[in-house]
C-alpha cells in the first residue's frame, strides 16, 4: 500500500502518501489505517514521526485517532466546513486586503447569484422573499436593529448559495460571511443610508434571481460588492490619515518642548 519514505523528507513524504492513497478512495472513509507497527515497517520510519504525520492527517480533518481498544486512525467523511476552513481564518486575520477580498467576492457572488438564477425553484423564492421581509422591517427600526441586519443580511447570501445546489458555493460563501464582519465592523458605518441601499441592493438580487435573469443577477452582485467596497476603501484612508497625522504630532511634540526648555 505505501512505499518506504525517502530519507531527506521523511515527515512530508509520509503525511504525502496517505492523504494520496485517502484522495484518491485507495482507503475509503470509515476504514482504519493499519496499525502504527504496520506503518512504521511500510514507511520505515520512526515511531515520533509516524505520529507526527498522523498529527498532521488529523488536523486536516482526513483521519480521526481514536483511543482505547478497537481504537486507530480512522478514515473521516470530506467536511466542507474543514475545507473551507483556512480561507474563513485568513480572512478574519485581515491579512487580505480590502480590494483583494472585493475582487475575490465580486467573482464568487457574481457567479453564484447568475447560477442561482438559473437554477431557482418557488421554495427558494419563498425563502428570499420571507428574508427580505424581515431585513425591510430592520430597515425601518433604523440602526437600532442593524447587528439584525446583518444577520440577515448574511442568510439571504447563504440562501441564494444554498439554491444553486453547489456544495462548494455554499462552503466558500460560509466562510466568507461568518468573517467579514471584521471588516465591516472596522470599515462601514452601516448609518441609515448605507442600510438602506444595502437592502435595496438585495431587494433587486432576489427580484432578478426570481425571474431567472442570471446576467443581471451576476451584474447586481459584482455591482453591490464594487460599490461597499468603495465605501470601505475611503474608511480605510480616512483611518490612515487619522493615524499618520497623529503619529506626526506625537513625533513632534518633544522636540518642541525641548526648543522651549532652551
Amino acid at each position: 500500500m505505501f512505499q518506504t519514505a525517502k530519507p531527506t523528507k521523511v515527515f512530508q513524504e509520509v503525511v504525502t502518501q496517505i492523504e494520496e492513497a485517502i484522495l484518491a478512495g485507495r482507503i475509503e472513509t470509515g476504514q482504519t489505517l493499519p496499525s502504527e507497527r504496520d506503518l512504521k515497517e511500510m514507511f520505515q520510519v520512526s515511531r515520533g514521526t509516524l505520529r507526527e504525520a498522523l498529527r498532521v492527517l488529523e488536523q486536516k480533518g482526513l483521519i480521526e485517532i481514536r483511543l482505547g481498544v478497537g481504537g486507530g486512525s480512522v478514515v473521516r467523511a470530506m467536511d466542507a466546513g474543514r475545507v473551507s476552513e483556512s480561507l474563513g481564518l485568513l480572512i478574519r486575520s485581515q491579512k487580505v486586503s480590502l480590494n483583494h477580498l472585493a475582487e475575490f467576492r465580486e467573482a464568487v457572488e457574481g457567479s453564484i447569484a447568475a447560477q442561482a438564477a438559473e437554477r431557482r425553484c418557488a421554495s427558494d423564492i419563498r425563502k428570499l422573499r420571507e428574508l427580505l421581509g424581515v431585513a425591510r422591517s430592520c430597515v425601518q427600526a433604523g440602526r437600532g436593529r442593524r447587528d439584525e441586519f446583518l444577520e440577515v443580511d448574511k442568510q439571504i447570501h447563504m440562501a441564494i448559495a444554498a439554491t444553486t445546489r453547489n456544495p462548494i458555493y455554499q462552503s466558500v460563501l460560509t466562510s466568507i460571511h461568518d468573517n467579514i464582519h471584521r471588516y465591516y465592523d472596522r470599515f462601514l458605518s452601516m448609518d441609515d443610508h448605507e442600510i438602506q441601499e444595502n437592502c435595496r441592493d438585495l431587494s433587486d438580487l432576489v427580484d432578478a434571481i426570481e425571474k431567472g435573469a442570471a446576467d443581471d443577477a451576476r451584474r447586481l452582485a459584482r455591482g453591490h460588492v464594487q460599490r461597499f467596497n468603495g465605501y470601505m476603501q475611503r474608511r480605510a484612508q480616512e483611518e490612515h490619515a487619522g493615524a499618520t497625522a497623529s503619529f506626526r504630532r506625537k513625533s513632534l511634540a518633544p522636540k518642541g518642548e525641548a526648543r522651549r526648555k532652551r
